[in-house]
């Protein structure tokens, strides 16, 4: 029977205390992009992150576009990019003329596989055509195998940029992502962990380079008593109101993230008989489960599309994994590389399902959820 009220993926979990920064913001009268709340959430991102510096932007991908500027990518460079991913960790490299260099996934996580990563480097250091940068994301809120990756960028003089867009509040051997590159970049979209109803913000511990990426999302204006511009700038800075309600929603961070774990948790554990598996973490890593993937074997009876199409029959909002960007007909003519005898990629988004995992999710919903899943997926 079709759910009366519709179970979405990963919706907005709204406090008290958001109404409460908002309205502080409009008494104040601080609702252009400048104010005291932005300010304070800059200063509590970094504190999160473990990083010294940060500058709020209107987007995860602005603050991807802006790294790559700030490192130096221009036209014509090469930058490695996570293949399993969102478009808008890719897309910015070719604002700037650049071109994406796209490596598969590791056979024991959905992160960037470090072995493709060597051949990568290998190759480009015999061609004598180096990356620019490599963008590596902590994707679903699973933090990248960052002990082998940064070694080897560090072994061919190669910045990271740490796309942690998914996995604020998440940790590996101890310390959070977003602070693992040079910069670390956050998403605040309205189905992430936290949101402030878009947005996003980069982080670093080099202040002159934070502080560059201030003045061109600032249009690039410079400091006189006229309108003065002498580089190309972008309309990229958050608001003021949009960051209150980030503030707001980030002092419950790690709410969010133990319910989420119970969320997870709560799946892998009413699953266990059925011929699926669940995402787990890796060793020495704390996940943030921004969301719950799971996927199926290969004697599963149905397959991913057909799971997520019966669950949308039910008004139960679920998705398949991350189609690959070597998969994507605009990125057809990138580079890809992959170290196993297959794609990774390829595999988990074929088999890969991301079930409901909002942290507002009741558990009556959870067990409509797993009723529907385990209907779908047992075997006769």
């Amino acid at each position: 029977m079709r759910l009366a009220k519709r179970v979405f993926l990963s919706p907005p979990h709204c406090t008290t205390l958001e109404m409460d920064y908002v309205r502080d913001a409009i008494e104040s009268n601080w609702i252009a992009p400048a104010g005291p709340h932005l300010r304070q959430f800059e200063e509590e991102i970094c504190a999160c992150a473990g990083m010294s510096s940060a500058c709020a932007l209107s987007s995860g991908t602005a603050g991807v576009h802006l790294a790559l500027k700030a490192l130096g990518v221009g036209r014509g460079d090469l930058v490695f990019c996570s293949d399993l991913t969102f478009a808008g960790s890719v897309n910015p490299v070719f604002y700037e003329g650049a071109q994406a260099v796209l490596i598969d996934s590791a056979p024991y996580s959905c992160n960037l596989d470090p072995s493709a990563l060597a051949l990568a480097l290998e190759d480009a250091a015999s061609r004598r055509k180096l990356p620019k940068a490599l963008i590596a994301v902590d994707l679903y809120g699973h933090p990248a195998d960052w002990n082998t990756i940064l070694p080897l960028c560090q072994s061919y003089n190669v910045p990271v940029i740490e796309d942690a867009a998914e996995a604020l509040g998440a940790f590996a051997g101890g310390k959070a992502c977003g602070s693992f590159g040079a910069i670390g970049v956050f998403s605040f979209n309205g189905n992430k962990i936290i949101t402030s109803s878009g947005g996003g913000m980069v982080v670093s511990n080099d202040a002159a380079l934070i502080k560059k990426i201030n003045f061109w999302a600032n249009q690039s204006k410079e400091n006189a008593p006229y309108y003065l511009h002498n580089e190309i700038g972008y309309n990229y800075r958050m608001s003021n109101i949009c960051a209150a309600i980030g503030r707001a929603q980030l002092a419950s961070l790690d709410t969010r993230i133990a319910r989420r774990k119970q969320i997870f948790e709560a799946y892998k554990a009413a699953f266990a008989d059925l011929p699926v598996r669940m995402l787990e973490p890796v060793a020495h890593t704390a996940p943030n489960h921004w969301l719950s993937v799971m996927l199926l074997e290969s004697d599963a009876p149905r397959t991913a599309a057909q799971v997520v199409q019966s669950l949308e029959a039910d008004n139960i909002e679920a998705r398949r994994a991350w189609n690959p960007m070597h998969c994507q007909p605009v990125f057809a003519h990138c580079g890809y590389i992959c170290a196993q005898e297959r794609s990774m990629s390829e595999d988990f988004f074929a088999h890969g399902i991301c079930l409901p995992s909002g942290s507002g999710m009741t558990d009556g919903e959870q067990n409509e959820v797993i009723s529907r899943v385990r209907a779908l997926c047992a075997t006769k």
